[in-house]
């Protein structure tokens, strides 16, 4: 039976399992720091492969934002630690330096609602699907995205939305479409007009529209 499906704000649970760099509980191994959990469909599979190295190359930038990554495929440690090597030599690596959970008996992607009942292994049981959930420093789900098990995850979008999430966790701004670190904010609706000039000493510019509405107010990022 699965597990409560997660909202935004809920507290992630903790777990304890087995990884290709042994033993973790999830708390603990997180720390005080940010963590993103990324799920994946099987070991020694082309898609989870290039995901896996694009991650170990941009562990400097997951640092950077104080974000650290953890897999999870349903193998075993063994199988993992086999196919490291192949990310390794695939995405021409000098070292993997996040940890693979052990999920072969699916217990944690049951818990976390991560499998996928489109796509199946050999013997008919459901593989899991690319969720990733990203966990801020006070346990809390920030982010979650499920795609299905053709498609694989774009990592500069993950890494923009979490620069997205720690700005707007201590800043009255709200991040626009398409929005990159550097760019242009929304300031909130919930700033008063008293309170401008306070919070965003560089200025604001507000955008005339038909409704005469003055909602629409932009400034640079704090």
């Amino acid at each position: 039976m699965s597990g409560k499906a997660l909202n935004i704000g809920d507290t992630f649970p903790n777990f304890q399992a087995n990884t290709s760099e042994g033993k973790v509980d999830f708390y603990d191994w997180m720390g005080d720091s940010w963590a993103i959990l990324f799920s994946h469909p099987a070991d020694y599979t082309p898609v989870c492969t290039t995901e896996l190295g694009r991650v170990a190359a941009l562990i400097p930038e997951f640092r950077k934002r104080g974000v650290k990554p953890i897999a999870l495929s349903c193998d075993t440690v063994e199988s993992h630690k086999g196919w490291i090597e192949d990310i390794k030599s695939f995405a021409k690596l000098d070292s993997f330096d996040y940890p693979i959970i052990a999920d072969d008996k699916r217990e944690l992607a049951l818990k976390l609602n991560m499998l996928d009942k489109d796509e199946l292994n050999a013997e008919g049981i459901p593989l899991t699907c690319r969720a990733v959930f990203i966990v801020d420093e006070k346990k809390k789900l920030r982010l979650s995205i499920l795609y299905p098990a053709t498609t694989g995850r774009n990592f500069d979008e993950i890494l923009r939305v979490i620069d997205s999430l720690q700005l707007t966790q201590t800043k009255s701004v709200a991040t626009p479409a398409d929005w990159k670190q550097g760019g242009n904010c929304m300031v909130l609706p919930t700033v008063k007009a008293e309170e401008v000039p306070q919070l965003f000493p560089s200025g604001i510019e507000t955008v005339e529209v038909p409704s005469g509405k003055h909602y629409l107010r932009i400034t640079p990022q704090p």
